[in-house]
């Protein structure tokens, strides 16, 4: 008995990026960037307060690396990394959702797409969307500590570790779309996997500052290993070597990736 077109699309196999991702790529980010407002704009703001309620607060009560940077300093890439990896979870797996509800994801299937196109798309797009947003944070809060300690001492991991953070959120969300048969089954990720990781990831202090249980248990957390790494090419000072966050961060993403593309190859809870 032949596949559909929908399973035909979904079993395709190749490494190409041809039209069809490049569709889909500007799609997703055209999907967001039409409620700019909304996606971009306002998880600014909401990082902005963050800002200045901890740091007022925390500023002169909390040394961080034995004083070596003012607290504010060492906040600011915490929340630039956070806002990265909370809005590409949400981008894919908002968009994937959304398309399962509507039944519109049958127009996504049908065209002679392969799921790696489809992997690439939606993930880079929830990369674009994650790092556009940490962008948009890391300009509003410049003022805050002046170009000294605003500008990062090593651009590169800054940047590797962005890309690889938005890359496994992005991921991360895709997989949750595909799982998730109603809104309330994403919220179970949002609430209780993506917002309790993040808050326990050292965005707001060094895990040096915790009881040795907790720092214990930060050493299992992959949201620590990314902030504390992008942290690192801010300061040149991190938590733990910056080259152990990095292996974790590859491992992440080649794990995540490769449980991705196989839902996607398989056409797991796409096809009904």
């Amino acid at each position: 008995m032949p596949s559909s077109p929908a399973v035909r699309s979904a079993s395709a196999t190749g490494l190409r990026l041809g039209p069809g991702f490049k569709a889909l790529f500007y799609k997703e980010c055209l999907r967001f960037w039409k409620v700019a407002f909304q996606t971009i704009v306002a998880p600014v703001v909401t990082t902005l307060l963050y800002l200045l309620i901890f740091s007022h607060v925390l500023e002169s009560n909390v040394k961080v690396y034995d004083g070596r940077v003012a607290y504010t300093a060492f906040l600011i890439p915490g929340l630039v990394m956070m806002a990265v990896l909370q809005n590409a979870f949400a981008n894919s797996s908002s968009s994937l959702i959304q398309s399962k509800m509507m039944r519109s994801i049958i127009f996504v299937l049908l065209p002679p797409i392969t799921s790696f196109e489809l992997f690439c798309a939606y993930v880079f797009g929830a990369m674009v969307r994650g790092l556009a947003v940490g962008l948009g944070v890391w300009l509003i809060t410049f003022p805050f500590v002046g170009a000294a300690a605003a500008v990062p001492q090593h651009p590169l991991w800054v940047i590797g570790f962005a890309a690889g953070g938005s890359a496994i959120l992005g991921t991360l969300g895709l997989i949750a779309g595909i799982w998730s048969e109603k809104f309330d089954h994403l919220a179970v990720f949002q609430n209780f996997i993506i917002m309790p990781l993040t808050f326990l990831s050292g965005v707001f202090y060094s895990i040096h500052s915790l009881p040795s249980f907790w720092q214990g248990l930060s050493h299992v957390n992959p949201f620590f290993y990314m902030i504390d790494g992008f942290r690192y090419g801010f300061f040149g000072i991190a938590d733990v070597s910056p080259w152990r966050s990095l292996a974790v961060v590859v491992f992440f993403v080649v794990a995540l990736s490769a449980i991705a593309l196989r839902m996607l190859a398989t056409g797991y809870k796409l096809r009904q």
